[in-house]
């Protein structure tokens, strides 16, 4: 579809979704928006689980500067503990301070990777509960955000970290530029709207919810513990990278025989960088193929396709924040609603 074409159908559905009987109060009553940013506010920067040096993360300190905050780097920053950025009680201790620090209206992940999962029950939230900032980060942050969606009702922001930002803007991609720069938007309170191409395996129709979800594989380790989501009524979004097809299909039944899927409002399909199968051991189901045969039995709209995860088309979304979703012939249209 050309792309002009794809931006006049935008105009078109999104006046579909505006017909919607949207209980705004409803969708939102359980949800909990930190404020947003203004200029001079400050946003601290740590690394709860994978390593990264102080060079790799310059890029992101430049922009976040020219974007007009100010920046607290964490003791983490620089460390190294085999896999992890510094140990666990280091972990810990630099998010818990950053959780606790009033001045900070902001917490960045500067990686992914894993570890989250060592310390997230070792974590004081009550501060954060009476002073609520944005967490932003995804991949093994989906601890985190499922974490504090689940037990606090807090809204977060699910998109790239600090690695994720070019050495060299000038030879970036737009899109590269366009999904960061979707970070500052989300920070400073723009209102969010983001579309996707038909997918043939999409099912159309229109809803709305609190949108929830992160790394598939995540979610599923997180079921019944106290970060488990609770996705009754919500918009769940998944994405995942390195896995093969048996992988995503098995966890694709976990969340099926866990409810997960039972009382969606509607399922967003992300990017999924899959391992290749063995040859000769082939899996032989597509992850469309795979997702319509765990929802068949659903009524709720399905898109596949979405710009969200381990890809450079990955943009930020707000977890716990009420969106109206409209998937129709012309594709795919999720917007927030604050």
């Amino acid at each position: 579809m050309k792309r002009k074409h794809f931006l006049s159908s935008f105009g078109v559905a999104t006046l579909a979704a505006g017909s919607l009987s949207f209980e705004l109060a409803q969708t939102q009553r359980s949800t909990n928006i930190p404020p947003y940013l203004k200029k001079g506010d400050t946003i601290g920067i740590t690394s709860p689980a994978g390593y990264i040096t102080i060079s790799e993360i310059q890029s992101a300190f430049g922009k976040i500067q020219e974007w007009g905050f100010k920046i607290k780097m964490g003791d983490t920053i620089g460390k190294r503990a085999f896999t992890f950025g510094g140990t666990d009680e280091e972990r810990k201790n630099d998010l818990q301070q950053m959780l606790d620090d009033p001045n900070v209206k902001a917490i960045l992940c500067a990686r992914g990777g894993y570890g989250l999962v060592r310390i997230i029950d070792q974590l004081d939230f009550t501060k954060f509960k009476s002073n609520p900032k944005w967490v932003i980060g995804f991949s093994d942050i989906t601890v985190l955000h499922s974490h504090i969606q689940n037990n606090f009702g807090i809204a977060s922001i699910h998109s790239k970290m600090c690695n994720s930002f070019p050495d060299d803007w000038a030879k970036a991609e737009p899109i590269q530029i366009e999904t960061i720069q979707s970070i500052a938007d989300c920070l400073k309170g723009k209102q969010m709207s983001y579309t996707a191409l038909p997918n043939a395996f999409n099912k159309p129709g229109q809803s709305q919810g609190i949108l929830v979800g992160g790394n598939l594989k995540t979610i599923e380790s997180l079921s019944a513990s106290n970060s488990d989501l609770n996705t009754d009524g919500k918009i769940l979004f998944v994405e995942d990278t390195m896995e093969k097809l048996y992988s995503i299909d098995r966890m694709f039944w976990n969340l099926k025989r866990s409810g997960k899927l039972s009382k969606l409002a509607g399922l967003i399909v992300g990017g999924f960088r899959l391992k290749q199968d063995d040859t000769g051991d082939e899996f032989g189901f597509s992850i469309g193929e795979i997702v319509s045969d765990k929802i068949k039995e659903f009524n709720y709209p399905v898109c596949f396709d979405f710009p969200v995860g381990h890809q450079k088309n990955n943009f930020a979304l707000k977890c716990g924040v009420g969106h109206r979703l409209t998937i129709n012939e012309y594709g795919t249209f999720l917007t927030a609603n604050q």
